[in-house]
């Protein structure tokens, strides 16, 4: 029998969950080897024992603005990724439901660029730091497994970065759209060796900014973006990676519409929003070490060590009178987060009873101090400034999660993926504004979970296999969602609990010549689930729901035909549901989830040679998605077309790629995305009409 390890761990990310992917092969050999890929070389959609998908950087950046994840992302079955085209609340993520809730950054799912978590111990995270013009992939793991990363409930979008190599390149590209957009960015990225001797280095480099005036009003925003990797060979066995990262954000905030106003003018504002000038800074700064070493042929050892800062300050539009109550904590509110981390993991690969067995422990230690501010949004009659305060508080988190994970050979066929993780993530809030009014609020919670995982697989040949896998899930509220009482109430949101979720998923995957089809069958029970209480003038309270459940069918399909076409498919059918009354007085058990569309389809098609003209188009289809509990008030459901071609030119060492793009041909005047439960009806978020946009990559390798 002959197996094969087919990569090392990129990083933090899957091979953390599956410290060894094993590949039954080669009947007509007994010998066993065992062999590793370079770091960052991916994860193999087939052999992995979960649904899973993984997005190349190449497919990411081809004829796209490279601004949002969205834009080449919605290929993959299971994830609801929505632009809000609002750059103060950043892109509207969920998987399997997950995350929909959100109504700013990511929830429910955990996100890692190169090893460092984007996703913050509380469980909010963001992707305005990720640079898609430096991509090499994106993993996207859906399902029981991603209970193996801890805080969260929905899935895990692994972000991996070029490694330099030879030779030399440097890239300029600019991108021009509707709206007054555009995108200009540079890389260069290299080595010296091929990486295998010491004193070897690679590099990738990269810079970009980003400016547009806005699909509605008061929408203009402006992005800079700085990435860095830098890889070191030490000796034969061991190597040292730095990491740095850096984004500057400064966004108008144009908020929600009733379905009055989209109607009448999707553009529009509501007029308070212009009136206290609604907007958001960010400065987020993080580095990161990576070291890696192989201490015998059986035993690796992985640390990780990061640090962050990340500065915030949002104006909402909150009228003057409600900021006037007692114990109101304002219009302005000013965030200073510190961030930082550490993932120590020892892999060792050996055989018991005769089989191949691959065990990984590690210990995963996070921690964030976070500073916020509240002041009101007014100085006498000037609005939209900051007042006086109103808010004073210091909080920490910290999350301490050992784990272990183990995957076994059992035979040819069958193999067998298991861990846990004991997940403990403490909260403490100091409150250092204390008047007559505003008593003190200061508080601590701690919680504790247990996160088992399991998947059997069963390789029915060397291209289909089949797998079930269970695992269970844990989400604690984030620091925003115990920030804020509802009905007026002062002081944090102590009330809010944990949700637990159980999920039980069967799959299959087949290769099929150069492509592959999958398919996964789920149901997710979940206690205690936290959404949506109400949301008022930008600002959200949160309560739990007791139980609900997600059923779903996720297919997949991505095939390569002839030799320059490409066609990739995909449907998602979920059901999520309230099993339990989320709406106090009215009962909204057996109501669908807010925020959730019941079916998404995407279908794109692509002609695309090495070089010369190539040309392509995609059509997608999202259902109707409630945004409010009782379920009175729907977004309607849309089906889009967008198209692109261009022209690659390959001269010598010179690449030259020339491309345009139409998005929303046919005009329709849709709903990108739902604000849950807006207290004043301003639920809807518009998508812009036809839009167009050019591009052009120019890059030069020095050979």
């Amino acid at each position: 029998m002959k197996i094969a390890l087919l990569r090392q761990a990129p990083l933090l990310m899957l091979p953390a969950l599956f410290p060894l992917q094993l590949m039954a092969a080669d009947n007509a050999s007994n010998t066993m080897v065992v062999s590793a890929a370079p770091a960052g070389s991916g994860l193999s959609e087939l052999d992995t024992p979960a649904a899973v998908s993984v997005v190349s950087g190449d497919d990411m950046r081809h004829a796209a603005p490279r601004v949002n994840l969205s834009e080449n992302l919605t290929s993959v079955p299971g994830l609801q990724i929505q632009n809000r085209q609002n750059y103060a609340q950043d892109l509207q993520i969920s998987v399997r439901g997950f995350g929909s809730r959100s109504t700013f950054g990511l929830r429910g799912i955990r996100m890692y660029v190169d090893g460092i978590p984007a996703t913050m111990p509380d469980g909010q995270g963001q992707t305005s730091n990720i640079d898609i013009g430096s991509i090499d992939h994106i993993e996207v793991l859906r399902g029981p497994f991603s209970a193996l990363y801890g805080n969260s409930s929905g899935g895990v979008i692994n972000v991996e970065t070029q490694t330099g190599q030879q030779p030399t390149t440097l890239e300029a590209s600019t991108w021009f759209g509707s709206y007054g957009s555009w995108r200009n960015s540079v890389k260069a990225s290299g080595a010296t060796g091929d990486g295998t001797q010491a004193g070897d280095v690679n590099y990738t480099v990269s810079a970009s900014r980003f400016t547009t005036h806005g699909y509605r009003d008061h929408s203009s925003a402006q992005k800079n973006l700085g990435n860095a990797k830098l890889g070191v060979r030490i000796d034969d066995v061991s190597t040292l990676t730095l990491l740095f990262n850096s984004v500057h954000v400064d966004a108008q905030d144009p908020g929600g519409l009733t379905e009055a106003q989209w109607k009448d003018n999707p553009r529009q504002v509501a007029s308070n929003v212009t009136l206290y000038n609604a907007r958001k800074t960010v400065d987020q700064t993080q580095a990161g070490l990576h070291y890696q070493r192989q201490m015998s042929e059986n035993d690796d050892l992985s640390v990780m060590l990061y640090a962050g800062e990340r500065e915030t300050t949002q104006y909402q539009s909150i009228p003057r009178a409600t900021q006037l109550q007692a114990g109101y904590p304002g219009g302005v509110i000013s965030l200073s987060r510190h961030y930082q981390g550490i993932d120590t993991r020892w892999t060792h690969r050996d055989t018991l009873f005769t089989l191949p067995v691959t065990v990984t422990g590690g210990l995963d230690y996070e921690t964030m101090t976070e500073k916020r501010k509240g002041y009101q949004n007014f100085v006498g009659n000037d609005l939209g400034v900051q007042g006086d305060m109103r808010r004073n508080e210091r909080n920490l988190m910290w999350n301490l999660d050992p784990y272990l994970q183990t995957a076994w050979q059992f035979t040819d066929k069958w193999s067998l993926d298991a861990g846990v993780r004991l997940s403990t993530v403490n909260f403490d809030s100091n409150d250092y504004y204390v008047t007559a009014t505003d008593p003190d609020d200061s508080g601590n919670r701690r919680y504790h979970r247990w996160l088992p995982a399991a998947s059997l697989k069963y390789a029915i040949d060397n291209s289909w296999n089949a797998y079930v896998s269970a695992g269970r899930g844990f989400e604690t509220p984030t620091l925003n969602e115990l920030s804020y009482r509802s009905a007026a109430q002062t002081g944090l949101n102590m009330d809010l609990k944990p949700a637990t979720s159980d999920t039980v998923e069967l799959g299959t995957k087949k290769r099929i010549g150069n492509g592959l089809i999958t398919a996964a069958l789920f149901q997710t029970d979940t206690q205690n689930e936290i959404v949506s209480d109400s949301s008022y003038e930008g600002r959200t309270s949160y309560k739990n729901a007791g139980e609900t459940r997600r059923r779903g069918l996720e297919l997949g399909l991505d095939q390569q035909f002839g030799e320059n076409w490409q066609f990739k498919a995909a449907w998602t059918l979920l059901d999520a549901r309230y099993r339990s009354n989320a709406c106090g007085t009215d009962s909204c058990d057996g109501n669908r989830i807010p925020g959730i569309a019941r079916n998404m389809a995407y279908a794109g098609l692509a002609y695309a040679p090495e070089q010369g003209w190539y040309a392509g188009g995609d059509v997608r289809y999202m259902s109707d998605i409630a945004a409010d509990d009782e379920n009175d008030v729907k977004a309607p459901a849309y089906t889009v077309v967008g198209v692109n071609s261009g022209y690659k030119w390959l001269v010598q060492n010179w690449t030259l790629d020339l491309f345009g793009r139409v998005d929303n041909l046919f005009d329709r005047n849709y709903v990108g995305s739902v604000i849950v439960n807006e207290s004043n009806g301003r639920y809807y978020e518009p998508a812009p009409g036809r839009n167009y946009s050019v591009g052009l990559t120019v890059s030069y390798a020095f050979q």
